[in-house]
């Protein structure tokens, strides 16, 4: 008998990481677990991700996390956990300060030529507390780290404050001066200021990173926050308050002004406004009839609504797009691999550069005292905090606002890739057109074009075909009287006939009319014209009993999105390619092009839905980064064959959650502008990495061998080292500040 396994992903909290090695460190514990195809752990949201056989691993798992020396939490503890005070997580920091200020206060004196120093005696009891009581936590991490056998920057803090305590004890100690209690009153400079400063900067410097963390996680709490608590359940008893994870699909829900969608639906009774600025970035309220799709987490505007249930908890829209901003901002990026692989021995090689200037200052002639202080530098400012946080940190910061412009980036590696993109292919229909045909052009023969409007608007009024709703929204845009038709017939293939205001017409294609015997001479010219210009023609005749005589000529064309051409031409002054590929023959895919403001050179035409994978096979060739951007409903194998996908939501709803699971990048409005967007924070995005990389393998890399010769003390190390973190945050955080240009 076989047991069937399937794979799955189990999300885990992580608390008490410090430091890239950290994150290594808990890589390996748990990819030590049996079943475990993976394992990736995020510092900056103190998380982790596994891809395991067998949900039911999750015990084994936390086990693992905790046998390691680390604190298992729920996945989201790190983004739900949080206090509103500015001030949460302080009072640690306080104390230690306050411990602190009397034994910095000597140097304060040393400036103005006061000898300030306190005795011994108090200086033990003010910097002991510190360093064993708020400290405790790098003691604790640390020991779990040498019981694993790796190092992490817990325990080069512990190493380093407890060897500057343990040298302050034994030179107190055995100081000559001795009282009658055999305790030294005075003594030589110690360093208990040296080591209870360090570790206070180090609380100041983690309290400081995480005050900023919680802004790097503000994109997802916020997103937590569209989802109301409760719904108003239109049932037999009237309007009832229920809990939303109550509500099912095909419930009918009261929706009242100012309030949140709880779920998704579809607008049964009344009208009003939405605000979905918060999904699709779009600042402006979308005006919603009966029948539109409501999306959860939009706010109603002005009017009481009615709506349907069509999707509850995981199934809905915002569902989907919380797990996307989750799984880009807890994945790794392509560019981290770098730093595991510094990470993995960076912290046995500090030990190791630690030892050799203790005894390379103590052999040549220095004291123990000096060597000794050189070699706590070292420990204290190579502690690698500002590594491991460097890519994560703007990884979060990008997708976040990137999400809060209608730009979803589902994975590291989309957004790492996405920057250096060289050709974007698009899909014509639907992406960089409206997707639905529009009556461009109408040709009445012998009367008046309003009337022949009315006529071809009323034998359509009760049609579903895509054209016939083309031409009832040019008379509704005419505010026109449309008769209801009779005797409607539809003729497969050709058209339809029906009896409007006790005339017989008929709207069909040119085929159709000349199968009837219509005569088109006067109009052949200008329907040639009009196919020409890529547009559809049809054509209206009323049957006589002298036979059918032509009305009207109609042109149906599918029109340009608004900001469509000046999309194309923002990726071209930028230096990359565009290509439209499109199923249309030639001459329409060219006279599109053309209103769109492309070559003929960059249309690939008459190519079946099947055969765009192929085409964006070719314009990798040569290798060239190319970028396919479709609705995500027919184009998934072309948008999976790019090198980055980017999936453009259906805006009446249909097909959006093929579009999220179908690419690396979903665009949740169907603006193209939103292309050359995505391609702009992924550079700046990447460029934000590299700076960080940059700046914590520098620090590190200038830091120890300063440290090494003797020219940065504890003190400044440690506040450099807690410095480091912070600028590292901080500089991620300056992409918030982006907007699409």
């Amino acid at each position: 008998m076989t047991t069937e396994t399937t794979s799955s992903t189990i999300d885990i909290g992580i608390g008490g990481m410090t430091c890239a090695s950290c994150v290594m460190r808990v890589e390996k514990a748990l990819k030590k677990v049996p079943g475990v195809d993976s394992a990736t752990v995020n510092l900056a949201t103190e998380s982790a991700r596994i891809e395991v056989h067998d949900a039911g691993m999750e015990a084994r798992l936390r086990r693992a996390v905790r046998d390691a020396g680390y604190e298992p939490l729920a996945p989201s503890a790190a983004i739900d956990a949080v206090d509103a005070s500015p001030w949460a997580g302080f009072a640690p920091v306080a104390i230690g300060l306050a411990l602190c200020a009397p034994l910095v206060l000597p140097m304060v004196g040393d400036l103005f030529g006061q000898d300030w120093m306190l005795p011994a005696l108090w200086q033990f009891l003010l910097a002991t507390p510190v360093q064993f009581i708020l400290g405790a936590r790098f003691y604790k991490a640390g020991w779990h780290a040498l019981l694993a056998r790796t190092g992490n920057m817990d325990l080069l803090v512990a190493l380093g404050t407890s060897a500057g305590w343990a040298l302050s004890m034994w030179l107190w100690l055995t100081a000559p001066d001795h009282t009658a209690h055999g305790m030294p009153a005075m003594a030589p400079h110690l360093y208990f200021e040296s080591s209870a400063v360090v570790v206070t900067l180090v609380l100041l410097g983690k309290w400081l990173e995480a005050r900023t963390k919680r802004q790097t996680t503000a994109a997802i709490r916020a997103l937590h926050s569209l989802r109301p608590d409760t719904a108003h359940l239109l049932g037999r008893e009237g309007e009832v308050d229920v809990p939303v994870a109550e509500v099912l699909v095909d419930d009918k829900i009261v929706v009242k002004p100012g309030e949140r969608f709880p779920v998704d639906g579809t607008l049964l009774e009344g009208r009003t406004q939405v605000d979905e600025s918060m999904l699709t970035g779009e600042p402006l309220p979308v005006t919603k009839e009966i029948g539109a799709k409501l999306t959860g987490g939009s706010i109603n505007g002005e009017g009481r609504v009615v709506l349907q249930v069509r999707a509850v908890g995981v199934d809905t829209v915002l569902s989907h797009i919380i797990r996307l901003v989750e799984d880009a901002q807890a994945a790794k990026a392509p560019i981290q691999r770098l730093v595991d692989q510094v990470s993995a021995v960076f912290v046995p090689v500090v030990l190791v550069i630690a030892l050799v200037t203790l005894l390379a200052w103590w052999l040549t002639g220095h004291s123990f005292e000096v060597a000794l202080i050189h070699a706590v530098a070292v420990l204290v400012i190579a502690c690698p905090c500002a590594l491991g946080l460097a890519t994560p940190a703007a990884i979060m910061a990008g997708t976040g606002v990137a999400a809060k412009h209608g730009i979803l980036i589902k994975d590291a590696q989309a957004l790492e890739l996405a920057h250096t993109v060289d050709v974007v292919a698009f899909d014509k229909t639907g992406t960089l057109t409206v997707g639905q045909p529009r009556l461009t052009a109408l040709v009445p023969v012998g009367f008046a074009e309003d009337e022949a409007l009315r006529l071809a608007a009323s034998l359509q009024s009760g049609s579903e075909h895509p054209l016939a709703h083309a031409v009832v929204a040019a008379a509704k845009a005419k505010t026109m009287d449309v008769q209801a038709p009779t005797d409607v017939q539809a003729v497969p293939g050709r058209g339809t006939q029906g009896v409007v205001a006790g005339r017989t017409l008929l709207l069909g294609s040119l085929r159709w009319m000349a199968e009837l015997g219509v005569n088109l001479a006067t109009v052949t010219a200008r329907a040639e014209q009009l196919q020409a210009e890529g547009a559809t023609v049809s054509a209206m005749a009323e049957r006589t009993d002298s036979g059918v005589a032509l009305l009207a000529l109609l042109a149906f064309a599918d029109e340009p999105k608004p900001g469509a051409k000046e999309a194309l031409a923002t990726l071209r002054d930028r230096g990359i390619q565009t290509v439209m590929i499109s199923g249309d023959n030639r001459g329409a895919a060219e006279a599109m092009a053309k209103r769109l403001g492309l070559d003929a050179k960059d249309v690939l035409a008459e190519v079946l839905p099947g055969d765009k994978a192929a085409k964006v096979a070719e314009l990798k060739a040569g290798g060239k980064v190319v970028a396919m951007v479709g609705d995500g409903v027919n184009d998934a194998p072309a948008l999976a064959a790019a090198d980055v996908g980017m999936a453009m939501a259906n805006p009446n709803g249909g097909g959006t959650d093929v579009a999220m699971h179908a690419a690396g990048i979903t665009l949740m409005r169907g603006d193209p502008l939103l292309v050359a967007a995505a391609l702009d924070i992924s550079r700046r995005t990447v460029s934000k990495i590299r700076q960080n990389l940059f700046w914590a393998f520098a620090y590190n890399a200038a830091g120890i061998p300063l440290a090494a010769l003797g020219y940065l003390s504890p003190v400044v190390a440690g506040a450099a080292m807690a410095l480091s973190s912070v600028s590292v945050m901080t500089n991620a955080l300056l992409l918030k500040r982006w907007k699409p240009e």
